[in-house]
């Protein structure tokens, strides 16, 4: 194979600018030569930007099968993720799905099983894992930089949105069809690098608040706090509902403080292990002398979309490591299930939750859910991604 030909499926705003890289060449070893979207108007939309060039379809399964792809990039509506990623990989094709790689586990480790049957390249489009500030700092927490690892606080609360954002899409912020709010659309990516970087805790309790600030059925406000195997906390706090909102990433260890805010990565290193200090100090105040250094990161926040492209392709045809396999994509899932089955039974879940439980709530859930309908497609939990 000298080239991967894509197709992509979806052409909403993320979509749209796949659509637009990959035509453009801007990936190397890579080729579209397909699209799919419900919509005629995306359909036209394309058409104005590849011409005769790629195939045309509007159902999923009509691409999956054409014989024009190797390749099919995800970026549907949340739901039909797994759906037609296992159509895909039954019949012999690639995945790169967008985030997040489903709505409930049950359903993405039929995914997953999926993958594996079929052998195929399997990855998720977790564009912030080629930021160098947060490469960096997993480098640093893994390579034990930090020392024995503490607390990890992550207050990400600058994804402010407006009614009018919601209003934009009867399928967005509702249960049926996008299966949560900020932990489900925003937040991905962050509940993603809080695992990759600090590794996945062993419980978690929160607090999710529905509707909070916004007229919208699913949670816009979440307070979480987690345990890990180590004995060490977390707290992640997150909303749609704050201006001027903050995002502040900080890691604590026992031989240092790391923190990443307002594009700046910071080291408070201390020169004696806290744990060691702690015992061998005679003084009942005493401090452990630090220095603080900021760490320079020259090439700053990577390549993001098309470095995952790039790196998907390169898997393909040189077998170059996978940066976001689309198994990891169920670490991140499992936490956000966790968080709204935490706050509905008001105690703590355990991880790996029960994907049964949580699925048997999003059902009901998605009985009171409104607005099932968006120009006239049902979003349902097993539906496909199409027009027949």
């Amino acid at each position: 194979m000298e080239k991967v030909r894509f197709g992509v499926i979806g052409m909403g705003n993320m979509g749209s600018g796949h659509v637009q890289n990959l035509f453009a060449g801007k990936i190397p070893g890579a080729e579209l030569t397909a699209v799919c979207d419900i919509k005629p108007s995306r359909i036209e939309w394309a058409k104005g930007i590849c011409g005769d060039s790629v195939a045309y379809f509007d159902d999923s399964r009509d691409l999956i099968r054409s014989g024009k792809v190797d390749a099919v990039l995800i970026a549907t509506p949340h739901y039909f993720h797994p759906i037609i990623g296992i159509d895909a990989f039954e019949n012999g094709l690639n995945v790169l799905t967008e985030k997040p790689v489903g709505v409930y586990t049950k359903k993405v480790e039929e995914f997953m099983a999926a993958a594996k049957k079929s052998g195929k390249t399997f990855g998720i489009m977790f564009n912030q894992r080629t930021d160098h500030f947060y490469q960096k700092m997993r480098e640093m927490v893994k390579g034990g930089e930090l020392g024995e690892l503490k607390r990890c606080v992550w207050i990400i609360t600058d994804w402010y949105r407006t009614q009018a954002y919601y209003n934009s899409g009867g399928w967005r912020a509702t249960w049926a069809g996008e299966g949560g709010g900020v932990l489900m659309n925003q937040c991905p990516h962050n509940l993603d690098l809080w695992q990759w970087i600090f590794g996945m805790p062993s419980a978690i309790y929160a607090n999710c608040e529905y509707g909070k600030y916004h007229d919208i059925e699913v949670e816009d406000d979440v307070t979480a706090m987690a345990k890990y195997p180590n004995g060490a906390t977390g707290v992640f706090i997150t909303t749609t509902g704050e201006f001027p909102g903050t995002n502040r990433l900080e890691i604590t260890g026992s031989k240092g403080k790391l923190v990443y805010e307002r594009g700046r990565l910071t080291f408070t290193k201390n020169e004696i292990d806290e744990r060691e200090f702690t015992f061998s100090s005679n003084q009942g105040f005493a401090s452990i002398p630090s220095s603080t250094e900021e760490i320079a990161i020259p090439e700053g926040h990577g390549e993001q979309h098309n470095g995952i492209l790039k790196n998907f392709t390169n898997h393909i045809l040189y077998g170059e490591e996978l940066l976001a396999p689309g198994y990891e994509g169920i670490n991140g899932l499992s936490i956000a299930n966790a968080m709204i089955l935490s706050s509905e039974k008001g105690k703590w879940v355990d991880l790996p939750n029960d994907g049964e439980e949580f699925w048997a709530l999003l059902q009901e859930k998605i009985k009171t859910s409104k607005n099932k309908e968006d120009a006239g497609v049902v979003f349902s939990t097993e539906g496909t991604y199409g027009n027949k």
